[in-house]
């Protein structure tokens, strides 16, 4: 459960100062025509309730549900004896913050049953007290059933976007681990080989200088050769860990389907949006191998880009007016069932996206990219 100071509520959905109000409230109710007796037996009831109100909140286990109990008990006697329903109202705010599914709605329900039947008791007598206060006792009620379910619904939220957070952190600590296997893996293979070569095609031209001085000219024009190569290698491998950006990617759409004579139809902004430099560059790489299959198979005339950015992904809609799959040749089909669907679905699950081919007049890829999710900062307790 919580912490202790957490009695003091806050994001509840209701005031802080309406709460302070439900602290010092019962008082006034206890010592309203009230004997000796009835307000000793009130105030114990009182301090009683909020220390196993705070217990219920360091508590674990079966002992959360205890001191419950003994809450909607105490609960009870207040409506019964003093006409002070308002702790139902703490007790559903806590009984919200209970994790355990079958422990919420066992202890919901309760707390429901038992609360309507304290006030039609209390209507029923025509306790003055009760039908002084009527519609803030009916206020009460409704906190009593909607405020554990939005509390729960709300707790539930905030798990899964931790989790969410907590999940796109190690995916992003998986694919720098990745990104550096891969950069060792390309400098070993490739610019480790050809500065080997150098070293030795450099150390055969200084033996040959004396001996056969226009062999040794070879060799120097074969290492210049090769360190050219070499820094070929290291632009290109230092453009692809740039990425690349969806806008950007737009840019050389529109050069593509001009060449290809196709028209191009772009509806929706792609310079806002809040997804990852990650995930938009799986999705500018989607949308590159989208457009690249329309030029080669799709033979059509005219091709949609819809970008539809909401709070929680990135929408990229590739539609064409071509011959579509099922009525397309065998070459644009094992496109579709082979690698080129396949990996444009790998990329996208890897950043737990996803792919959708709609057939209707023509073919429409869906591309989905989750969004970065920015959890709500909390309000301060009183």
């Amino acid at each position: 459960m919580q912490k202790w100071h957490h009695i003091f509520h806050k994001n509840t959905g209701i005031s802080p100062y309406v709460w302070v109000v439900f602290y010092i409230l019962p008082f006034y109710f206890i010592f309203r025509n009230s004997s000796p007796y009835q307000a000793t037996s009130g105030i114990v009831m009182i301090v009683l309730f909020f220390i196993c109100y705070m217990l219920s909140f360091m508590s674990k286990g079966w002992q959360v549900y205890f001191w419950t109990s003994i809450q909607i008990i105490i609960s009870i006697a207040m409506t019964l004896m003093f006409g002070y329903v308002y702790f139902s109202i703490f007790l559903a705010y806590f009984i919200g913050n209970i994790q355990n599914r079958i422990g919420f709605f066992t202890l919901y329900s309760i707390h429901i049953v038992t609360t309507f039947l304290s006030i039609n008791y209390g209507l029923a007598v025509q306790n003055p007290v009760f039908l002084a206060q009527f519609p803030f006792v009916l206020i009460s009620l409704i906190g009593v059933i909607l405020l554990p379910v939005n509390t729960y619904n709300r707790n539930k939220r905030d798990k899964l976007e931790g989790e969410l957070e907590h999940a796109n952190k190690r995916i992003s600590e998986l694919v720098k681990l990745e990104e550096r296997q891969r950069i060792a893996r390309d400098l070993h293979d490739t610019i480790g080989q050809k500065l080997s070569l150098i070293g030795l095609k450099s150390d055969l031209a200084g033996k040959l200088m004396q001996k056969n001085p226009a062999k040794a000219q070879e060799e120097i024009d074969d290492v210049r050769q090769t360190a050219r190569t070499a820094l070929k290698e290291v632009r290109e491998l230092v453009t692809e860990m740039r990425g690349t950006r969806l806008e950007d990617e737009l840019f050389r759409v529109k050069q593509i389907l001009k060449a290809a004579d196709i028209q191009l139809i772009i509806e929706g902004d792609p310079s806002h949006t809040d997804t990852s430099l990650l995930a938009e560059n799986v999705v500018s790489m989607c949308l590159k191998e989208a457009v690249t299959n329309i030029v080669k198979h799709s033979s059509a005339t005219k091709c949609l880009v819809e970008i539809e950015a909401t709070r929680t992904e990135l929408i990229v809609r590739v539609q064409d007016n071509g011959t579509g799959i099922a009525t397309g040749g065998k070459e644009s089909r094992s496109y579709y069932r082979g690698n080129g669907l396949r990996g444009m679905k790998e990329r996208l699950e890897f950043i737990n996206g996803s792919l959708d081919i709609i057939c209707s007049d023509g073919t429409m890829l869906v591309i989905k990219a989750p969004n970065v999710v920015q959890k709500p900062e909390k309000e301060s307790s009183l």
